[in-house]
């Protein structure tokens, strides 16, 4: 039996609204904790894989990070579907502790096959940090999801535009205890989502998912045949709403490829210009100052990233998915000519990480609004899943590739090539997209 658990409630319990209330602080809170480990451990990767394997390794090593994420999600989605979401996000930021100290371990063994172990599952983290937004909305009002959901995602901001500025002072005081430089850091992450894992662990009770799912099934009237019971309900996801069954109704649906594209473009132009930013900064700068400066400049970007997400929203329900989404790629083409142009100019390139971010927030946003609206209810969850599959995978390859244009062409040529893979994009923006309501088909 498949429940559509997005359908609106025309009752609102009092316990819901308490339990609601309660995971949205609980979430927020974990989001911080959780946005800090995530975004200390890779303000430093690109550093640490240089020093340890060189730079062309370093792309492959940060890459490694978002595969790790892409990855996870599938293990981490099928814990969630059939246990809750307090053991998923509990997993996932063990396994990002995990990762956080065979990344560790690597930098005082200089052993690369555990270096790129390491970050593998440092990706857990990130995993986890994508999935509460959608436990921020498992038992939220239908009037409200969008702003839930935002709340969760600003919470990141927090976190993550702060914790570059922690990488420095965690190298000082890690160093002190006999660590090697640079992997302070992710001793300090791995800390971090043990505290995420740990507080989700104690507190998120009950589990939202499994109360919405209570809740579907206690509102789906019985059928004649069936005998009065007490027996509680377990609701189940439909058996054809796998990735396969996804694939499908992506494929014939333009809007839904539409939504992926943004999405997945836009993070592979955002990795790739990221990524390599460390490595740029520190070609001009001494080591006593490229971590001050990395943490001043990824602090930017990310604020970019994530501090305007609530606005975003509005402007995709007010002027259109397809409108934002193209606002979204031209902030990325902006950014690259702006940051590709620097030279060594510290400001200039603050201000093209931050277009870098804002372009990003576009394409995420309103690319995920339209793929989610574009899909019927019963394999909408797995169509999430399959986007956030291909966006970490993009993600990845531009980490890989980013590492090898930076040594052989340099940090000009890589915003180049960013920015003319964001250009089919628009073509495929500006092409009429037939708009539907999957839930209202026969």
């Amino acid at each position: 039996m498949a429940t559509d658990l997005t359908a609106p409630r025309t009752v609102a319990s009092p316990d819901v609204t308490s339990i609601q209330r309660r995971t949205l602080r609980l979430l927020f809170a974990t989001q911080i904790i959780g946005g800090v480990g995530v975004t200390i451990g890779i303000a430093v990767g690109a550093l640490l894989a240089t020093r340890i394997a060189g730079t062309a390794v370093a792309g492959v090593a940060q890459s490694a990070g978002v595969v790790g994420a892409a990855l996870l999600a599938v293990p981490v989605t099928r814990i969630m579907a059939r246990h809750g979401r307090r053991p998923g996000l509990v997993v996932a930021y063990a396994v990002g502790a995990v990762g956080g100290v065979l990344v560790v371990l690597a930098a005082a063994t200089r052993w690369v096959p555990l270096l790129f172990l390491g970050m593998l599952l440092f990706g857990g983290g990130t995993a986890a940090n994508l999935q509460a937004r959608y436990t921020a909305v498992d038992l939220a009002e239908p009037a409200r999801r969008g702003r839930q959901l935002s709340l969760i995602v600003w919470a990141t901001t927090i976190g993550a535009v702060a914790a570059p500025n922690f990488a420095a002072l965690a190298d000082r005081v890690t160093t002190g205890w006999g660590l090697p430089p640079l992997a302070g850091p992710f001793a300090f992450s791995a800390v971090a989502f043990v505290l995420a894992a740990a507080v989700l662990l104690g507190l998120l009770r009950p589990d939202p998912l499994l109360t919405a799912r209570r809740l579907a099934a206690a509102a789906t009237p019985p059928t004649r045949a069936a005998p009065p019971t007490t027996v509680p309900v377990t609701v189940r996801a439909p058996r054809g709403a796998g990735m396969r069954a996804a694939w499908s109704v992506v494929r014939g649906q333009p809007a839904a490829r539409l939504g992926i594209a943004a999405v997945a473009v836009g993070h592979l132009v955002m990795v790739a210009v990221m990524a390599m930013t460390p490595v740029r900064l520190g070609e001009s700068h001494a080591d006593a100052d490229v971590l001050r400066l990395v943490g001043i400049v990824l602090s930017l970007h990310i604020a970019g990233m994530y501090a305007f997400s609530p606005v975003v929203g509005w402007l995709t329900d007010r002027l259109g998915r397809r409108a934002v989404i193209l606002g979204g790629v031209g902030l990325l083409l902006a950014a690259c000519a702006v940051a590709g142009t620097a030279g060594h100019h510290t400001p200039r390139l603050s201000v093209g990480l931050v277009l870098l971010g804002l372009g990003w927030s576009g394409t995420m946003v309103a690319g995920s609004t339209l793929l989610s609206e574009s899909v019927p209810a019963d394999v909408r969850p797995s169509v999430q899943g399959l986007s956030d599959l291909i966006m970490g995978l993009a993600g990845a390859a531009a980490a890989v590739v980013s590492g090898f244009v930076m040594q052989f062409a340099g940090y000009p040529v890589l915003t180049l090539l960013a920015a003319v893979a964001a250009v089919p994009l628009v073509a495929l923006a500006l092409r009429p997209v037939p708009t539907r309501a999957p839930d209202e088909e026969g």
